[in-house]
């Protein structure tokens, strides 16, 4: 164990290192968990079985947090990262870690935190559902700063720990027409007349296109416009400004199409700024598998919740009686819909309704439902599963990317609605992060 004099505890860049600390695990938030003089610290940068020199940079009452300023004993997960940026980039954090340390790492916080929150534990633990390790990011807001004593924008994803924009000049988990050409979209927005009043990029990508979402809160110029549509052509993107709220989307270069991804057999369109899952090789294994996991008959009659634009009810649709999608964002509900009758599955129907309210949990079509698929935000579905009589469900689907929220969730699906965790299992749906994105099946006991 390190010992140090307590003057050591100085935070920041003054503060002394602190070398020979052991890390002893991982923490659910992808730190470097150690003891010195008896107190926890969360080592950033730091692996599981490490010897490490560390510096801390936050004091706290119970415990401290830290940083890696060099590795003593590396751990054999230990790699080099890709990206230049990775150190101080809070788009990625676990770069250092080698991918199937980091997809085991997932699967063993989704197992504790059922194991711990829930005191469940699924009776089957599904293989990981893996997919590509770079290039893989389809939607991403990145965070745009014009710094004029720098005389540069910057653009990137927030700094860990850090409100500041990251000074990046590529990114490795951006699809690449995108990711590597963020020095051209720097000096593009640089030199706009708003160039002060930006303050985020969307990217948005289907199969065959990728958009560019602007954020702006002043007015575009005529040469402004002009410049991003210019910018549009040449590199073969889609190009769209965004005044106000996601009714003042235009685009800028052509005239406007949707967008459009394929899922189980099926083409769903979609606008710049709806949600779309980000990693399309994931969503292409995620679909399939969640449609047998509920064991799917023509009889059934099923429900799906926090449906947005139909990723699961439409592809649901083609092996049932009939499916209902609630969503609560409006613009979502009506493409899900316009989808539905573009594609043809009269038995597909979707409906607008707040699922963290009474009053929309009261509004979702009540029919006696043999199926249910949850989605939830991080959030999770715990007003919705209070409330909701699931007396004639045999199968609950539940696709989360909260672990926490899952855990808590699944104590009520068992405990109140006397279902048994079948199955569980991760989804690498953000590889280099410590997002663990999760699937589990309940049936009934």
């Amino acid at each position: 164990m390190a010992r140090f004099r307590r003057d050591a505890r100085v935070k920041g860049k003054d503060a002394p290192p602190v070398s020979g600390v052991q890390v002893e695990r991982l923490s659910h938030e992808g730190r470097g968990v150690a003891r010195v003089n008896g107190k926890i610290v969360f080592v950033d940068g730091a692996l599981p079985g490490e010897t490490v020199t560390l510096r801390y940079t936050r004091l706290h009452g119970q415990y401290d947090e830290a940083t890696v300023l060099a590795v003593e004993t590396p751990s054999s997960d230990r790699i080099t990262p890709k990206c230049a940026h990775a150190e101080r980039c809070g788009g990625c954090s676990l770069q250092h870690l080698a991918p199937e340390a980091q997809v085991a790492h997932k699967q063993a916080v989704l197992l504790e935190l059922l194991a711990h929150q829930a005191k469940i534990t699924p009776e089957r633990v599904l293989p990981p559902v893996l997919g590509p390790q770079w290039a893989y990011r389809r939607r991403a807001r990145l965070s745009v700063r014009n710094v004029i004593k720098r005389g540069e924008t910057l653009i990137g994803f927030r700094e860990k720990a850090s409100h500041f924009v990251t000074d990046i000049s590529r990114c490795e988990t951006l699809l690449p027409a995108v990711g590597e050409h963020l020095l051209a979209l720097r000096a593009l927005l640089g030199g706009l007349s708003v160039a002060d009043h930006i303050p985020q990029v969307e990217v948005s990508a289907g199969d065959d296109d990728i958009a560019l979402l602007i954020r702006h809160t002043q007015p575009l110029s005529t040469a402004d416009r002009a410049a991003l549509a210019d910018y549009g052509q040449t590199r073969g993107l889609r190009m769209y400004a965004q005044p106000g709220d996601l009714s003042t989307i235009e685009r800028l270069d052509a005239a406007d199409a949707p967008l459009h991804y394929q899922t189980d057999g099926l083409e769903i369109e979609f606008r710049p700024g709806d949600f779309v899952q980000i990693n399309a090789g994931i969503n292409a294994q995620l679909v399939p598998l969640a449609l047998d996991m509920l064991a799917l008959t023509a009889d059934d009659v099923v429900l799906d919740l926090f449906a947005g634009l139909g990723n699961f009810t439409l592809p649901i649709a083609n092996h049932v009686t009939s499916v209902v999608g609630v969503e609560g964002e409006p613009g979502l509900v009506r493409r899900a819909q316009a989808n539905a009758e573009r594609l043809g599955l009269v038995n597909a129907h979707f409906a607008v309704a707040d699922l963290f309210s009474e009053a929309g949990i009261a509004a979702i079509p009540r029919e006696p439902y043999s199926k249910l698929l949850l989605d939830p935000p991080r959030s999770g579905a715990l007003e919705v599963l209070n409330a909701l009589r699931l007396k004639w469900v045999e199968r609950v689907c539940y696709v989360s990317c909260n672990p926490v929220t899952l855990a808590r969730d699944a104590a009520v699906l068992v405990g109140k609605h006397g279902f048994r965790l079948a199955a569980a299992g991760v989804l690498d749906m953000f590889p280099h992060t410590t997002h663990v994105e999760s699937i589990a099946l309940f049936t009934r006991s």
